[in-house]
């Protein structure tokens, strides 16, 4: 398995816990929700950050690092939920906290490290996030 990430080009975009904004951004920038499962490490966490950094899906094909843009980092386990078999997804394939909180985290910290301005939700909590995608320009990530 890969850390995935969904990102999204976004005009602007907030995350908010029991009613108040915890993490918000003004765009252009990115909205990414990471999905960490039980083989990933520091390795993958530098790799999605550095790719994140650099993906030219701004505006005149430009990345975050070109215009200075803002990312918004929000956790997100259900990426790795598995919906094959029956109704109800399984989520065995999404590490558990423990592990994932500190590789989500690591995303952050070498995203900050490369220069980047970012924004976070607030792990494991009942997150609502808001966001106006611009394109719109969705894409999955796997490193």
């Amino acid at each position: 398995m890969v850390m995935r990430a969904v990102v999204q080009r976004v005009s602007q975009a907030s995350v908010s816990v029991e009613g108040r904004v915890v993490g918000a951004i003004d765009g252009p920038g990115l909205l990414v929700l990471v999905g960490v499962t039980h083989d990933d490490g520091p390795e993958q966490a530098r790799r999605l950050a550095s790719k994140l950094w650099g993906l030219r899906i701004l505006e005149g094909e430009r990345s975050c690092s070109d215009e200075n843009a803002p990312l918004l980092v929000v956790s997100q386990f259900t990426l790795y939920g598995d919906a094959r078999k029956g109704r109800r997804p399984s989520w065995t394939a999404a590490a558990p906290g423990a592990v994932a909180e500190p590789l989500v985290d690591a995303v952050v910290s070498e995203l900050r490290a490369l220069g980047a301005k970012v924004e976070t939700g607030e792990f494991g909590a009942d997150m609502k996030v808001a966001l106006v995608n611009d394109g719109p320009i969705t894409l999955l990530l796997e490193v």
